[in-house]
């Protein structure tokens, strides 16, 4: 079986993880395609180590970011087919946008030449 951008489909895991499975997806379609500069997978989270709490990244930060050819900022939110965004990625990613940037949430390679696509037509 081949994905969607015709490589073939990791064997089928009995742990399923659709949004890491979308990001692996979505990582790829950025990296490939020929508007996009660069882009990084952005951890974030928090962990105790002993009886510190140690938090990486911030607060709607998006799974995504990079920077287009043209110089613009990309951010983008990577979700399984019925997740959603939560309030900080929502404002983060209008942050982004509102400063001239290119943000937005992709569920698979198809959302990411949609979107693409259209801030050519711009």
């Amino acid at each position: 079986m081949l994905d969607l951008l015709g490589d073939a489909l990791p064997l089928e895991r009995k742990n399923e993880r659709p949004e890491a499975a979308a990001l692996v997806e979505v990582l790829k379609a950025l990296e490939t395609h020929n508007a996009v500069a660069w882009v990084h997978r952005m951890n974030s989270g928090a962990f105790r180590i002993g009886k510190r709490f140690v938090r990486f990244g911030w607060p709607g930060c998006p799974d995504l970011l990079g920077q287009l050819k043209d110089g613009r900022l990309q951010g983008v939110e990577v979700k399984a087919p019925k997740g959603k965004l939560r309030p900080e990625q929502t404002v983060f990613l209008e942050r982004i946008r509102l400063a001239g940037g290119v943000a937005f949430m992709a569920r698979d390679c198809r959302d990411v030449f949609r979107e693409l696509e259209m801030e050519s037509e711009k």
